[in-house]
């Protein structure tokens, strides 16, 4: 699309004709006049404010190709509109260039959208109320036989229809069997092709956008509706750390603590089942847990589904294994949205680097372990909003095994939230 800028001055007319590249960026922070604006009416309060030294400014659409033309006191001037022109004031017969920082208010941006008002906690609570249904939908529908790309298209038209979510705040990932120990599958290499079948566990980490702001919601469950002795212990042991963080933030704890606090619990339920024996400190001092969960706890939320703001200046990633992945390096704040995303995954090249590494390789039970080569993953992502005391609970699926099995067995089976929610 392209927009021509007609601006007139002292009876003399100036058009410029330059191509919109980007309505929310680059025209409605730098297209600069004065007075009267007309059409396009969101930018008027901007141009106006912006720009000195013009009687009148009329914008119009027009299919003109990038090459614009300036008619000044009847002498017509064609030059070649690049990016630049954004950066120029055209006032009386002369171009006067001035610079914008794009830097200078970033900080403060950044603070501003660290935490949420009201406004926004409203959309945060619909956008997961919406992502929420559309989650126990699918789990009501995935059957063996079905491809993981159907779920996907069925979370979507369930936001949509149900909803108004147009999009959603990523690409959605459903991968079962070995393909939910894949962080990020879903992607364009790995498009949720795989058919599903009888046995797979499903990790569909799925989230629908409303009003610019998102949500991320991720449910691991099994394709049949039933458990399987080796799926419920894993999917309880990280059900286990989630209620364990869950419980323990609030304003002031560290995101870092979260992170090794689920690692903790991981390591401790793992060793319970027999996979590792040993020290669980010395497990940690040796980073184990992040063999089995590569990635950070969690992230903050918002206008972006990996919003800015964990790192501000000053404050460096811690550099060891699982905890350099982590996106939030701040304490907690309330009014914060987060996620909460602890998993266990049986990954084979991390597996094959831990054994062949002897100062974690003498924690793992091998002859266990090879049990779940192949098994996939379980990731639980909640999204929560920091109260003065704790947290509210902003994604509503059934969690515990039971809740599970009931409700995809039963259409009529209703159920509880993990953590009882309380207004911010």
């Amino acid at each position: 699309m392209f927009i021509t800028l007609v601006l007139y001055t002292d009876g003399m007319k100036v058009i410029i004709k330059v191509q919109r590249v980007n309505s929310a960026t680059n025209y409605e922070s730098t297209l600069l006049v004065n007075d009267d604006v007309a059409y396009f009416h969101e930018h008027s309060s901007q141009l106006r404010s912006q720009c000195q030294g013009f009687d009148r400014a009329i914008i119009t659409q027009a299919n003109t190709p990038v090459g614009s033309t300036i008619v000044y006191a009847g002498e017509k001037k064609t030059f070649k509109v690049t990016p630049e022109i954004f950066s120029t004031f055209i006032k009386g017969s002369e171009m006067i260039n001035f610079q914008v920082n794009n830097t200078l208010l970033h900080p403060v941006i950044v603070e501003c959208r660290l935490t949420k008002t009201d406004m926004e906690l409203e959309v945060l609570r619909y956008t997961n109320k919406i992502s929420s249904e559309a989650h126990k939908m699918i789990m009501k529908h995935v059957k063996p036989g079905m491809k993981e790309y159907e779920m996907e298209s069925l979370f979507q038209h369930y936001c949509y229809t149900k909803g108004g979510m147009r999009h959603t705040s990523y690409t959605c990932i459903c991968g079962t069997g070995n393909n939910s120990s894949i962080l990020h599958y879903g992607h364009a290499g790995a498009p949720n092709e795989k058919t599903i079948v009888d046995g797979d566990m499903c990790l569909f980490d799925m989230g629908g956008e409303y009003y610019c702001y998102s949500s991320d919601i991720t449910c691991s469950f099994p394709a049949n509706g039933r458990f399987t002795s080796d799926q419920r212990n894993v999917y309880e042991a990280v059900l286990k750390s989630s209620r364990a963080v869950m419980a323990a933030i609030k304003p002031g704890v560290k995101w870092t603590e979260m992170h090794r606090l689920a690692d903790r619990v991981h390591l401790e339920e793992l060793l319970r089942l027999g996979l590792l024996s040993g020290s669980v400190d010395a497990m940690m001092e040796v980073h184990l847990g992040s063999v089995f969960m590569p990635h950070g706890l969690g992230h903050l939320l918002g206008i972006d589904v990996h919003d800015v703001g964990g790192y501000p200046e000053g404050t460096e990633r811690v550099n060891e294994p699982g905890l350099k992945s982590l996106r939030m390096g701040r304490l907690v704040q309330e009014r914060m949205v987060l996620t909460v995303e602890p998993g266990i995954y049986f990954i084979n090249h991390l597996l094959d680097q831990a054994l062949s590494n002897p100062k974690q390789s003498c924690f793992i039970n091998g002859a266990v372990l090879q049990r779940f080569r192949g098994f996939g993953g379980v990731r639980i992502e909640d999204d929560i909003a920091v109260t003065a005391d704790g947290i509210e609970l902003l994604t509503c699926v059934p969690r515990t095994v039971e809740d599970i099995e009931a409700f995809m067995a039963d259409s009529e089976k209703t159920f509880s939230p993990v953590v009882s929610s309380q207004k911010v």
